[in-house]
């Protein structure tokens, strides 16, 4: 009976939650299939604590914001593998264009920041949840957070100052 309650329970959080998650997940890597390959994958870890968990909602965005955080690397060698190959074949500008996209503005933030940003404005989680997913204390992650916006601000100015 207990076994039938926690997977009807799992199946309730599933079906309330991963349609938004692997929402979430498609803004940060503008992708569907790799969102959905994210999103699964978090549910799938998920599983594996399940009795464990104490907060599912935190755990899945956590989990999905590192593995996002996966493919933005892999990304990255994956681009400075074909730029290598690219600057054997062809001249380089000395300076690349710059992108305003917020995305890669995120993305480059350091982790820290990296993530408040990412649970905070993308997966609605409260300062409180933050601070108890991270382990930090709520004026830290308020202070990350600050920092943060600050940092892209910057970013987005500079960007936005370079453009034609």
């Amino acid at each position: 009976m207990l076994k039938r309650s926690r997977e009807k329970a799992a199946a309730e959080l599933f079906a309330a939650l991963y349609p938004r998650l692997a929402g979430w997940c498609r803004r940060l890597v503008d992708d569907d299939e790799t969102a959905h390959e994210i999103a699964s994958e978090a549910f799938t870890r998920l599983w594996a604590r399940w009795t464990t968990v104490s907060e599912p909602r935190a755990f899945l965005y956590v989990t999905a914001a590192n593995l996002v955080r996966d493919h933005w690397r892999k990304l990255g060698r994956e681009r400075r593998a074909v730029d290598r190959v690219t600057t054997e074949t062809a001249v380089r500008p000395h300076s690349e264009p710059s992108d305003p996209s917020v995305r890669l503005l995120v993305q480059s933030l350091p982790e820290r920041l990296r993530v408040p940003i990412l649970l905070h404005y993308y997966a609605d989680l409260p300062i409180r949840e933050i601070a108890v997913v991270t382990g930090r204390k709520e004026g830290t992650v308020k202070a990350d957070l600050h920092a943060a916006r600050e940092l892209l601000r910057a970013h987005l100015r500079r960007s936005l100052d370079h453009t034609p």
